[in-house]
């Protein structure tokens, strides 16, 4: 039996958490027992290791359902792909840099270069099939004439103040607190000739083109994280993300729930009496759908497999057709004619028969002024 405490219990949370209250239980353990904030507690460092593991499995969909099945057991010798194996620039994003907003070793935590969101329209066949895109970002890029060192001549000094760590430790009674050095700005590096087009900045105003691949399947909301495509950070830092935000523009005739689709589907009176044969739009081409005598308005339709194909766990979600009873309009003499007499043959003392749906309102009418009244 595994002596690892349960997930649930290491991040505080029911077994029924949403993604949403394990990502927030994260991020408490993490702003208290991260080893920067807790260089000399090695038991806080154990705690946050603990925590990173918990959440690294329940924050995966299919990791999580294995562990609630078969505990720990799930991810042990191997089995289950157990550990973190997500790469830190694909679409569900890197939380450690979410909440930390860090990259690179330990120097280029000190600072970096700012995360850039760019929000991106698409059409929904666009979000369903996946595109290449160019865009263009304003940003700050490194300094081509100095490459970034925001020297004049590629020379740099250790910071005295600092001793090139980057770092320095402020002691004040009982509390010492470790704080980005002042002097350098956290890069360990002072400058004594500074580069005249970027004035030992290091980095300049440009715009940036990059090409972002779409994967199929993104929903409204879903952000693509481009790992170092954000702004350069000062001499000797890393750059930030880039979080491209997709937006989903409305469609004419499909709005998408989840993987699945909806379509409203006009129906004549007679088709939706007598019944009929249809065709229908899906993603794929055209599909037939069979409408039943007698059907009812607002009836749906299921069309297994043709909705949209998941990004995260590649299942296909269904198309869901609602037929909608059209009234006709602009009769002529002879259609209101002839509607007035199929409308009188359905009355008398047969007419439950016909409308079964209007007898059972009128009968709960009647119940209701019935209990208004006495």
């Amino acid at each position: 039996m595994s002596s690892k405490r349960d997930y649930y219990e290491v991040l505080g949370v029911e077994r029924s958490a949403s993604e949403d209250d394990l990502k927030k239980a994260f991020r408490r353990l993490a702003m208290k027992c991260h080893p920067d904030r807790c260089p000399d507690d090695p038991q806080a460092q154990e705690r946050f290791k603990e925590a990173k593991e918990a959440y690294e499995i329940l924050g995966d969909a299919r990791k999580r359902a294995m562990y609630d099945q078969h505990g720990h057991a799930a991810f042990e010798h191997g089995h289950g792909g157990g550990g973190f194996s997500g790469d830190v620039g694909d679409i569900f994003g890197d939380i450690f840099s979410d909440i930390f907003g860090m990259g690179g070793g330990r120097r280029g935590r000190a600072q970096r270069g700012s995360d850039l969101r760019y929000l991106m329209e698409l059409d929904l066949e666009e979000a369903v099939f996946g595109i290449d895109r160019k865009i263009e970002v304003p940003t700050l890029v490194a300094c081509s004439e100095c490459e970034g060192s925001g020297s004049q001549d590629g020379k740099t000094s250790r910071c005295d103040t600092c001793r090139g760590h980057g770092r320095v430790r402020m002691q004040n009674g009982i509390f010492s607190v470790q704080q980005t050095c002042p002097h350098c700005a956290g890069s360990g590096k002072t400058i004594s000739n500074p580069c005249r087009s970027c004035r030992g900045e290091g980095r300049v105003n440009d715009e940036r083109t990059l090409e972002v691949k779409i994967p199929a399947g993104v929903d409204n909301g879903d952000r693509i994280r481009l790992s170092g495509q954000g702004e350069a950070g000062p001499p000797g830092t890393v750059p930030g993300d880039l979080y491209v935000e997709v937006r989903v523009r409305e469609h004419a005739i499909f709005k998408r729930d989840g993987n699945d689709l909806y379509c409203e589907v006009p129906i004549r009176f007679g088709q939706a009496a007598l019944g009929a044969e249809l065709n229908v739009p899906t993603l794929g081409g055209e599909a037939r759908i069979s409408i039943p005598a007698e059907t009812q308005t607002g009836k749906l339709f299921r069309l297994r497999g043709k909705g949209v194909k998941s990004v995260r766990n590649g299942e296909t979600g269904d198309l869901l057709c609602r037929v909608v009873l059209e009234t006709p309009v602009k009769l002529t003499a002879r259609q209101r004619e002839l509607i007035e007499e199929l409308d009188a043959s359905f009355g008398g003392e047969h007419a439950h028969t016909h409308s079964p749906r209007n007898r059972s309102w009128l009968d709960g009418v009647k119940q209701f002024w019935d209990r208004v009244t006495s």
